[in-house]
């Protein structure tokens, strides 16, 4: 890493309130201009070059638990805020303005994808999502079309150019979809569940047409991430949300193949990121093809990096320590990982899955500070 002062970094003396954030200060905004810009920074640890310090982003950090996203979401539902291209645009750039994250995720759903090929999504009222049909048969998968996938979701195409020029080249941006496998539990499930049972079961009953169930997710995906790219996007992340979910020994015929697919499809336009909640299969994620590798809290960081030499790490705090612990012990936790990291080139500091929506503000606060005075 390069040379670093903390020293010359303004501390903070406010106290975050109402809806209008007062930090980064014109200090720290100063301070960070002197800096490696963050979009750089978070380009070059993704391929594995030196960094003056890892950089850092939080998945699901657009949203949920910042106070400016819940006033939002008096206003508009979900689906209205991830549809309307200045919404998307506005929930996106809310946690940059607030802790000057080195990246911004652009603000949508994984179920877009479904919706775009014929299979409406919606939240219930009690909580969890609910697909307006549920997949039964094979002649549903049959008439599932992603043929104007890119016109019926032209909305994130808008939103994330809309993104780019607000971000002005300092700021990474990622465009994200969910894996095939996660897609197709929602879809055969009809929404959210506890169980999520029926894609495995079509995976070991009737593997012709969960192959064609997922080869056209795979393709769906594919060119859904690369109009992203096409878009703006200066990396995107496949959430194989599900993946933990099947055993070790399936986990690359269910899971993995179809997504070395779509990284294969992708054809280097743009660094890719996979991350497997819950999966351990390192040898089969290795072999994705992906730049980057998340690794869930469940796991140990230093240990998971051993087995994935020759691509970037990215994690894995656990987020539930935003919600229960001090910010004394969120410091310490923070170093720990941070420390077990040094001397890896290629390395992005993230949580182990996405920020809660109780999680506190000054904890937050904290664990941005930690990572950005890491020297």
């Amino acid at each position: 890493m390069h040379d670093f002062n903390p020293a010359l970094q303004p501390q903070r003396t406010e106290t975050l309130t109402g809806h209008q954030p007062p930090w980064p200060s014109p200090e720290a905004v100063q301070w960070y201009a002197a800096m490696p810009d963050s979009r750089t920074r978070f380009l070059n640890a993704l391929n594995r070059k030196s960094v003056d310090r890892p950089p850092y982003w939080f998945m699901r950090q657009a949203g949920r638990c910042l106070p400016e996203y819940r006033a939002l979401k008096e206003k508009y539902n979900f689906h209205e805020l991830i549809t309307s291209p200045e919404l998307a645009t506005e929930v996106t750039l809310q946690p940059i303005r607030r802790f000057h994250m080195d990246a911004a995720i652009l603000f949508s759903d994984i179920l877009v994808v479904p919706e775009a090929m014929g299979q409406a999504f919606s939240f219930r009222d009690t909580g969890g999502v609910h697909m307006e049909f549920r997949l039964t048969n094979r002649a549903e998968i049959e008439k599932l079309d992603a043929s104007g996938l890119r016109e019926k979701l032209s909305y994130v195409g808008r939103a994330l150019q809309m993104i780019r020029k607000e971000l002005k080249g300092q700021t990474a941006l990622i465009g994200f979809a969910g894996s095939p496998w996660t897609l197709a539990n929602f879809m055969l499930e009809g929404g959210s569940s506890k169980s999520f049972g029926k894609a495995y079961e079509l995976f070991k009953n009737d593997r012709e047409s969960f192959d064609l169930l997922m080869a056209k997710l795979s393709n769906a995906v594919a060119d859904f991430l690369k109009y992203q790219i096409e878009n703006g996007a200066d990396a995107v992340q496949i959430f194989d949300t599900l993946g933990g979910n099947l055993p070790t020994g399936e986990f690359e015929a269910a899971s993995g193949q179809w997504m070395r697919k779509i990284v294969k499809e992708i054809n280097r336009r743009a660094p890719v990121i996979a991350f497997s909640k819950g999966c351990h299969d390192w040898v089969t994620l290795r072999n994705i093809g992906a730049d980057g590798i998340g690794v869930g809290h469940e796991f140990n960081l230093r240990d998971a990096a051993q087995q994935l030499p020759d691509v970037t790490v990215q994690g894995n705090f656990d987020p539930e320590l935003l919600v229960t612990a001090t910010p004394k012990e969120i410091e310490a936790e923070a170093n720990r990982l941070l420390k077990s990291m040094r001397a890896r080139d290629g390395y992005i500091f993230n949580l182990g899955h996405g920020v809660p929506p109780d999680a506190k503000m000054q904890n937050l606060e904290t664990l941005v500070d930690t990572v950005t005075n890491f020297v």
